[in-house]
């Protein structure tokens, strides 16, 4: 009656557990997840799962075949269930993110690669497996409970790298009121696996069948509770974490996007800047142009303007003058006089004479001169 509900109860809990957990692998990696993020969530429910197939055979080998649960067949479909179970929960190990060094079976998986270690896993498993099957089939001098020696060293081995996994994680997220949870599912999985090895005729010498089935079915249904409870929170935890680096990775983003956006705006500014000094500068430059077109010139510095502006620059100011017939030092002293109207100063003095002279039409004053004469 005790294996009966402890057999419902697993394969209800266990099955719709990993369903659950499956969905929440298909939803991360539809949203894109990267694929080595989420492989533990895979590993995990397939665990649970397993699980849950187990519970499943269990019911029909025993409600339905009315096979007793000490039956060769029964057991040995529980070892390969068990194995099954160890195997995806070492997988699922390297997915549990601490700071520690990891433990050797991590490095191992690692190491190997996933198939690589399946491969391997299930080798040595097998190798083992028909050692003990052929050594006990047929011999009734060796109890069915045997077999589950293949399973015991590894069911150990895989608790003890799941203890520190996880004390690991709790510890590095500062979760550390975890551990006693951790402890409790290492001391229930060793219960469990002691109920296993040892010969229930052996075990009702000292204890009251009643209390050692009880036993047992409580231990295995509390340790895989446990296991699923605490799986669950490191991977909500994960989520959580996950979810707030992408934020974090989704602010750092933002906030680089603003200060080239704040980097280019202030290029933008200061261009702007510089286009408005420029146009300062024009309007200034047109402003003295329109006070320049009201200044009034003596009609001898209109026609020093006029030679200028017909001679060009081709022409020295001594030729200049001497077809002005008039002297150097003079002509000097008008383009001297011009310029300071002008406000004209520097080496291009005479190039903006000239120029400022062809705009506004002062070719008109030039000299009466020959036209076989040179001119620009």
């Amino acid at each position: 009656m005790l294996s009966t509900i402890e057999f419902t109860i697993t394969a209800i809990v266990c099955t719709i557990t990993a369903i659950v957990i499956q969905r929440i692998f298909i939803k991360e990696k539809l949203r894109g997840t990267t694929k080595k993020s989420i492989q533990g969530i895979k590993w995990f429910g397939l665990a649970i799962f397993a699980w849950g197939i187990g519970a499943i055979l269990n019911l029909i080998f025993t409600e339905v075949l009315n096979l007793k649960v000490t039956h060769q067949i029964v057991i040995y479909t529980g070892v390969i269930i068990s194995l099954a179970n160890s195997l995806f929960i070492l997988l699922s190990l390297p997915s549990i993110e601490h700071s520690k060094n990891r433990s050797f079976i991590v490095k191992l998986v690692k190491r190997f690669g996933t198939k690589e270690f399946i491969g391997l896993y299930c080798g040595v498993m097998a190798m083992i497996s028909v050692v003990f099957i052929a050594a006990s089939y047929n011999n009734t001098g060796v109890s069915n409970n045997f077999i589950w020696i293949i399973d015991i060293p590894v069911s150990i081995f895989v608790a003890l790298s799941l203890l520190y996994e996880l004390n690991s994680a709790f510890t590095s997220r500062k979760m550390k009121f975890m551990l006693l949870a951790t402890f409790s599912l290492f001391g229930l999985i060793l219960i469990a696996v002691s109920h296993r090895i040892i010969p229930q005729d052996r075990a009702l010498e000292l204890l009251d069948q009643q209390f050692w089935a009880m036993t047992g079915s409580i231990t295995a249904i509390s340790f895989k509770f446990l296991f699923i409870l605490l799986f669950s929170i490191l991977l909500y935890s994960w989520k959580f974490l996950s979810e707030k680096e992408h934020h974090e990775s989704l602010a750092e983003k933002l906030n680089t996007e603003n200060l080239e956006l704040k980097a280019k705006l202030d290029r933008m500014e200061l261009s702007n800047e510089s286009h408005l000094d420029t146009i300062r500068n024009m309007k200034n430059e047109l402003s003295v142009l329109k006070e320049n077109q009201k200044v009034s010139f003596s009609d001898r510095q209109k026609e020093v303007l006029g030679n200028l502006a017909y001679f060009g620059a081709d022409n020295s100011y001594s030729d200049i003058a001497n077809a002005m017939n008039i002297s150097l030092e003079g002509f000097q002293t008008h383009i001297y006089q011009i310029k300071k109207l002008l406000n004209i100063s520097g080496s291009g003095g005479k190039e903006q004479l000239i120029a400022f002279a062809k705009e506004n039409g002062f070719i008109s004053f030039a000299t009466p001169h020959d036209d076989t004469q040179t001119h620009a």
